[in-house]
């Protein structure tokens, strides 16, 4: 059974989300301060979170990174807040999806199954690719869904591996930024292209050393190639 986490503290909005889930078969925990949130987080290790940011007592923002230190479930965040620059601040805290309020159960609900779909471990037989070697000493492994430098594991989320792997399966094409945006979060985010530019910032960050050729380069208004290096 897939376990949410619901951190919020409108008791209409946790009625509406926990029974609606509830009768879709997820298991629901609730929580509507930091401290039960963490709490929860801790004990139901739940597949996925939903994080109100106006949460009494914590910065939002913050609380999102906190819960994304702890752990690589899904996490959408669910706000009023409809300003792009909180879209992209909660993108950069470790949000998979952004969601503004008001919203729809049917477009909640595919916002979870696209978000489940990139975050829970991979099921059944993994997926073809193998070992690719992007520069001398790092290495992504698509099977085992692992990035190595030198032998040392590259703690990546599920959505920044889910990116690095389709750049790297095209072996040096440019992809769109719609190809992209479908591939890693679903039909329907062709256009939040702040999606992108944060995700690619975060990869870079963990996999580009300082001196080094650029790994992930940017066509503008075009998309995105990765440029391997095996010399």
């Amino acid at each position: 059974m897939t376990t949410v986490l619901l951190v919020e503290d409108d008791p209409n909005i946790v009625d509406l989300i926990r029974a609606n889930l509830l009768v879709r078969g997820y298991d629901v925990a609730v929580a509507t301060e930091r401290h039960g949130a963490l709490a929860v987080l801790e004990a139901r290790h739940p597949d996925l979170v939903l994080l109100d940011l106006m949460i009494p007592g914590v910065e939002g923002f913050e609380l999102c990174y906190e819960i994304r230190e702890r752990t690589s479930a899904g996490l959408i965040v669910v706000s009023a807040r409809r300003a792009e620059q909180d879209k992209v601040t909660a993108l950069n805290a470790g949000a998979d999806d952004y969601l503004t309020k008001p919203f729809g159960i049917e477009e909640l609900m595919a916002r979870m199954t696209a978000t489940l779909r990139r975050t829970r471990p991979m099921q059944g037989p993994p997926s073809a690719g193998g070992r690719i070697e992007l520069r001398p000493g790092l290495v992504v492994d698509l099977e085992r869904q692992l990035v190595e430098r030198g032998g040392v594991p590259v703690h990546l989320t599920p959505t920044e591996f889910a990116l690095l792997g389709e750049l790297a399966r095209a072996d040096g094409r440019l992809l769109s930024h719609a190809s992209l945006l479908r591939a890693v979060w679903g039909r329907g985010y062709e256009t939040e292209t702040e999606y992108l530019r944060v995700y690619i910032r975060r990869l870079r960050a963990k996999l580009e050393e300082p001196g080094e050729p650029p790994l992930i380069v940017t066509q503008p208004r075009a998309g995105y190639r990765l440029l391997r290096d095996t010399t």
